[in-house]
């Protein structure tokens, strides 16, 4: 067996490196090296603060999860590396895998989807968060022309709005109270706005914002009769809405999105696998590096994970290094 590095949240608000012994690739199996990983801050920071409510412990179990939360806990899910062992078919080409932040690993061949060769490795990381965004809006159905505004303008509203505003006519807004995400808006190809200048009358809103100002906001601007898709995951948070007023005569409704899933409405003609390489295909635009706004090294997860869950550092998708692991 060879040694291996693998990040674990040892307990709330503290996370360190582990050194673990990786057996070798079975028939069927592939062995990863791992190029980068990702941080989804949104849900990996909710893990790494133990606020996972414990009616979700089940269902927010990552596909390779070891450990159990708040903690001891190995989580993530945002890898790309190279096939250096296994099933000959996929000898060293690069693949992304739903797996923890970790240097090499063994999965099953069929966990692992390969990334275009027209892909950057490190670009590639952000293939979980522009699946969630399918996801979002296979659920959203956005049509011709429409009016769509995303609120939050974190790594998945990014990707959100990154992929509406592919739609022929749509004007797409992203909403957000962090000004210097407006450069980031605009190269994407977006219009950007804070909450006091979000347009009105909107024909499709998404939150993902994460936060209850957010959702109030999204009931606000909606178009009559509208549906806002709330793709925000609030942890153990409570949330409170003005469900009164004018709530019941604009006949709103609030619709949940979540990627666990494959949407209803294609659920039926596309797997999760499906759904992946086409995330993996999309991640053709160079407009999503917009997104990768840090870098470090394996060796400084531990604080960099802190620095994150504490807001003392802003990243919309922070990568880590492992090419020299």
């Amino acid at each position: 067996m060879r040694e291996v590095t693998a990040f674990w949240t040892e307990r709330p608000g503290a996370g360190a490196l582990r050194t673990e012994a990786l057996r070798a690739p079975a028939a069927g199996e592939v062995l990863v090296r791992t190029l980068h990983t990702g941080i989804s801050r949104g849900t990996e920071t909710t893990v790494f603060g133990g606020r996972v409510p414990p009616s979700e412990y089940e269902r927010m179990r990552a596909p390779f999860q070891e450990g159990d939360f708040p903690g001891p806990v190995k989580y993530g899910y945002l890898n790309v590396g190279r096939v250096q062992e296994g099933l000959e078919a996929l000898l060293g080409r690069v693949v992304f895998t739903l797996y923890p932040h970790q240097s090499a690993f063994v999965v099953p061949a069929d966990a692992v989807i390969p990334v275009p060769d027209d892909v950057p490795a490190r670009r590639a990381v952000l293939a979980g968060a522009v699946e969630t965004a399918v996801n979002i809006l296979w659920d959203a159905a956005p049509l011709l022309g429409d009016r769509v505004t995303v609120i939050g303008a974190g790594m998945i509203g990014c990707c959100v709005a990154g992929l509406a505003r592919g739609l022929p006519g749509a004007r797409v807004t992203l909403v957000d109270i962090e000004p210097g995400r407006r450069a980031v808006a605009g190269r994407l190809g977006v219009g950007f706005a804070d909450p006091d200048e979000a347009p009105r009358d909107q024909d499709v809103v998404v939150n993902t914002s994460g936060s209850e100002d957010g959702l109030r906001l999204a009931l606000r601007i909606a178009v009559d009769e509208g549906e806002i898709v709330e793709a925000s995951w609030y942890g153990d948070r409570p949330v409170t809405l003005p469900l009164g007023g004018d709530f019941h005569s604009r006949r709103l409704s609030i619709r949940s999105s979540q990627v666990g899933a494959v949407s209803p409405r294609r659920r039926d003609r596309r797997s999760t696998s499906d759904r992946l390489a086409l995330a993996l295909d999309l991640l053709r635009d160079p407009a999503f590096d917009a997104l990768l706004t840090g870098s470090s090294s394996w060796r400084e997860l531990p604080e960099t994970m802190g620095a994150l869950a504490a807001g003392q550092r802003d990243a919309l998708c922070h990568t880590l290094d492992w090419r020299d692991a």
